[in-house]
């Protein structure tokens, strides 16, 4: 994973002070690529351990289509919201901002973020009223029409942007098809390089992964694009400490091979083989 810490490290002695909405401020780079063979690997983080289970489960939930974080809890922790009081997910916080913005307190089972990625991904909501599954569309289009240049979903729904609890950070994705394989590349607005960019490289990476197989594709290369690339002013001590590890190789990912439809994978689908790491670094998220 040398480009993650390459990445890191342009920032720290490339980027520049910048303030943010949480008032945490950043050192901020505009405009960076990184590129990933998924054939070399899957492409997870190593020089500090990245929890896989969590960003299964946020990616299931996305596919699913829902916006409650209390059902991303379920998928998670494999259990009823009721039975998952004061057990927390990567969306909690930004699922108690928002209910605080909209001058409710959320209840303990339901937990709504408004039109985030599960909708956008599901049921984009067209100027007609009609509901789009840019999703299942996507990947009707890679099985007809490979050569397209409009493989794309789109996150950032304008008109929707306001009832989100967070806009879009990922905010667009295009699928690409040459020689069997299948290549991804995102547009990510915003990133918070540290705590949230390990999560969506091996997000995406995972994704492609699993609609390459449903669309009978061998997997070709994940493409991560960014806009404003930053490290929060209180990850700096750990961002150095990551730095000054050296990363092991990177793990393989096996998916059930029986599953070809998008909707039907499952946590237990996916095993994570020969993932070396070092221990975890802790650091605080702003939301």
């Amino acid at each position: 994973m040398k480009q993650y810490l390459e990445l890191l490290d342009h920032i720290l002695t490339k980027g520049v002070k910048k303030e943010d909405r949480t008032g945490t401020g950043t050192t901020s780079v505009f405009g960076y690529q990184m590129r990933f063979d998924l054939n070399d690997g899957f492409p997870m983080v190593t020089t500090k351990k990245t929890f896989l289970k969590a960003i299964i489960s946020e990616l299931l939930w996305f596919i699913e289509g829902s916006t409650d974080e209390r059902r991303l809890a379920e998928i998670h922790f494999g259990d009823k919201a009721s039975n998952l009081i004061g057990k927390n997910t990567v969306w909690t916080a930004n699922a108690d901002a928002q209910g605080k913005d909209l001058g409710y307190e959320n209840s303990d089972t339901i937990k709504e973020l408004g039109p985030v990625y599960g909708a956008q991904w599901r049921s984009w909501k067209g100027t007609d009223g009609s509901s789009i599954d840019q999703l299942s569309e996507l990947i009707n289009q890679i099985k007809t029409n490979p050569d397209s240049r409009r493989l794309i979903l789109s996150a950032w729904n304008v008109g929707e942007l306001e009832k989100m609890a967070l806009p879009p950070c990922h905010t667009f994705f295009q699928f690409y098809v040459a020689d069997g394989k299948l290549s991804c590349q995102l547009y990510q607005r915003s990133a918070d390089v540290f705590l949230g960019v390990p999560f969506n490289i091996a997000s995406y990476a995972l994704l492609t992964m699993m609609i390459a197989q449903v669309c009978d594709l061998e997997v070709g290369d994940f493409v991560h694009t960014f806009g404003d690339a930053h490290i929060y002013s209180n990850h700096e001590t750990q961002v150095n400490l990551q730095l000054s590890r050296e990363p092991f190789k990177i793990p393989t990912m096996k998916i059930n091979s029986n599953i070809k439809n998008i909707e039907d994978f499952k946590m237990e689908d996916f095993e994570l083989v020969n993932y070396e790491c070092h221990e975890s670094i802790k650091a605080k998220m702003a939301v």
